[in-house]
């Protein structure tokens, strides 16, 4: 699915993923935007991603993964419907909200009981997950507010060196936020529209 990652860029993700490892976040281009990561299982990690972001503590993280079946490392399950949506748009810019594990800090959702999940369609997030051996957080990596960068200059412009690594991957290839389907009830509740149009989704959902 993806080409073969140079040898700079791979020493990029290997020091990311130890910092990752070590409690650090790192910030790197997804198919949609940069996003800010940090182990979601690392609670002071994940404080710091509020901070440097200035985001409000009371609004949830999305987070990414690499594969479906982390779904149980974040999520009670997926529901069939969900599933089936996920097999259609993932990987990709489709964020989907589910009822989240008790493995996952309240810090992480704000402390409600639903959780934002997706698996971008990206080599560098999915290798530095790989890498680290859990999901981590999703953000837009932007000061709270501020424009989602696209470009690893646009990250360090609002930033600066807050950032433990700003993995330099080029341009994102999608420069849109995802959009964000709620699954929690009997019909998928649009909370973000994005790259996926809410009537494509739609579309499948009654096909299925």
């Amino acid at each position: 699915m993806f080409e073969e990652i140079a040898e700079p860029l791979k020493k990029q993700i290997d020091d990311g993923i130890k910092i990752l490892k070590q409690g650090g976040i790192v910030a790197f281009p997804t198919d949609t935007v940069y996003c800010l990561g940090a182990s979601i299982f690392d609670v002071n990690a994940v404080r710091r991603v509020f901070e440097v972001k200035q985001r409000p503590f009371n609004m949830a993280l999305p987070v990414i993964m690499t594969n479906v079946a982390q779904i149980n490392d974040v999520g009670i399950s997926l529901p069939d419907n969900a599933l089936r949506l996920a097999q259609k748009f993932w990987p990709g810019a489709l964020t989907l909200v589910i009822y989240k594990s008790n493995k996952v800090s309240d810090i992480v959702t704000a402390k409600k009981n639903t959780i934002a999940v997706r698996i971008p369609a990206h080599q560098i997030p999915i290798a530095l997950i790989n890498g680290l051996g859990v999901p981590t957080t999703g953000t837009s990596a932007n000061v709270h507010e501020k424009p989602s960068p696209v470009t690893a200059a646009e990250v360090r412009s609002q930033l600066g060196d807050k950032v433990d690594l700003i993995i330099d991957g080029g341009q994102c290839p999608g420069g849109e936020a995802s959009t964000i389907v709620d699954m929690t009830g009997e019909q998928p509740v649009i909370l973000r529209e994005g790259p996926i149009p809410f009537h494509e989704i739609m579309r499948f959902y009654k096909m299925i």
